[in-house]
């Protein structure tokens, strides 16, 4: 058995696993395999594909990669290629969190005093793949109107088109505009019933399915109708929600304001409702953000301001960052090469998608209370989203959608026609 052991002070778990009988192992600094998988995931997505070298072929011939639980270090690029290569990774947890961002990735999990030749065997050698339940997909910008509530629809048609299980959940707890656009009833239950049931442990996948309202192919969960029942959204209570909706649909798309600010500091009851407790735990539940930018100055000021701050929030999960709303008049010649450059310069960015600006499409579209897409699917906007959700969001799971929704389907009836 081949054994990588990358976590801080290595030499003694080495030393233990090589007098144990295990004499390929190699040991590994957490940081270079974060960033090996990190280069390989991008090869990847790259036109030409190239082979795995270095530290990342090094974990590609390995049964075994015992790495440390750090968010920073066990990152899903790095669960990617331990998938993509067959080599079964064992998280060496140090706390509570670590253990529980491990668990969130899908992999084994062991304690830091854990011996080394159990750490390494007393794993069974067939884990459960990544995770088989659905995505939650979150739609964040900076303040402003960059467009967050339009890309959340946008993204959650274009997602469902490919047949899959697609749900659109408004958590905006400042702002909610959902079902306004989409022209659904917003006196339903929707996201804050879901989350009253969630509180007494009765919130399963049928009743999702009952309290949804349909919008074409996707199920919405219709926000807030006023914005003074914001404490009904509460921190657990979304988490909770979202969970269950993982084994509702394949993906959820959830739109959320602006605020990241944690205002447990400016307060004294520390066990109080907070304002911006839904934002912050769909960002949590998180398995993919898109992070949206309005194309002008005063919005990509905003966003490169508060970016730093959602970087901080979200850690190790993936953010795609879209700029909206792109045409030349308030950035002059070469809007996109200028954004790059910013992007690069001042938040590390270094790929983004553009939705380009197209005022006759998005207002057709909200006069009809429609996606844009529906009515004008050969347009620029939906084109941009098309090539974002194939490039950067495109589900795994294409052949469970059409099952699952009869399932839930299924539920939803018989629990309709109970007495």
């Amino acid at each position: 058995m081949r054994i990588v052991v990358a976590i801080p002070d290595a030499a003694p778990f080495t030393e233990r696993l090589r007098a144990g009988g295990f004499t390929e192992v190699t040991a590994l600094a957490p940081e270079d395999v974060a960033a090996a998988a990190h280069d390989a995931t991008s090869a990847w997505s790259a036109p030409q594909a190239r082979e795995l070298s270095g530290t990342a072929a090094v974990i590609a011939g390995a049964d075994v990669l015992l790495l440390a639980a750090s968010r920073s270090w066990l990152t899903r690029d790095v669960v990617e290629l331990c998938d993509r290569t067959a080599t079964r990774i064992v998280a060496w947890s140090r706390g509570a969190a670590e253990h529980r961002a491990a668990e969130i990735l899908g992999v084994a999990v062991v304690d830091s005093t854990t011996d080394a030749l159990d750490a390494v065997t007393a794993v069974p050698a067939s884990t459960p793949p990544v995770r088989s339940q659905g995505r939650v997909i979150v739609v964040w910008g900076a303040s402003g109107a960059p467009g967050r509530t339009t890309m959340s629809i946008e993204i959650a048609r274009e997602t469902a088109r490919d047949g899959r299980s697609v749900a659109l959940a408004d958590a905006d707890a400042h702002a909610p505009a959902v079902a306004v656009a989409l022209g659904v009833p917003d006196e339903g239950p929707g996201l804050a019933g879901a989350c009253r049931r969630a509180s007494r442990g009765e919130l399963t996948a049928a009743e999702l399915a009952r309290i949804a309202e349909p919008a074409g192919a996707v199920d919405v969960l219709v926000g807030i109708n006023r914005p003074a029942r914001w404490p009904e959204l509460g921190f657990e209570r979304v988490m909770r929600v979202l969970e269950t909706c993982r084994d509702w649909v394949d993906d959820v798309v959830v739109d959320v304001s602006a605020s990241l600010e944690r205002d447990e500091a400016i307060v004294s009851d520390l066990d109080g409702p907070r304002r911006n407790a839904a934002t912050l735990a769909a960002l949590e539940s998180a398995d993919l953000v898109v992070a949206v930018a309005a194309a002008d100055p005063v919005g990509l000021s905003r966003f490169l301001r508060a970016y730093p701050e959602l970087r901080a929030t979200v850690g190790a999960v993936p953010v795609h960052v879209v700029v909206n709303k792109l045409r030349g008049g308030p950035l002059g010649i070469d809007p996109r090469g200028q954004i790059r450059r910013s992007f690069e310069r001042y938040a590390g960015i270094e790929r983004c998608w553009f939705v380009p600006w197209d005022p006759r499409a998005t207002d057709a579209a909200l006069l009809a209370a429609r996606p844009v897409g529906e009515g004008n699917g050969r347009g620029p906007i939906p084109a941009a989203v098309r090539r974002l959700v194939g490039e950067a969001i495109s589900p795994p799971m294409r052949a469970v959608a059409a099952s699952r929704r009869h399932r839930v389907t299924a539920h939803a009836a018989s629990a309709g026609s109970a007495p």
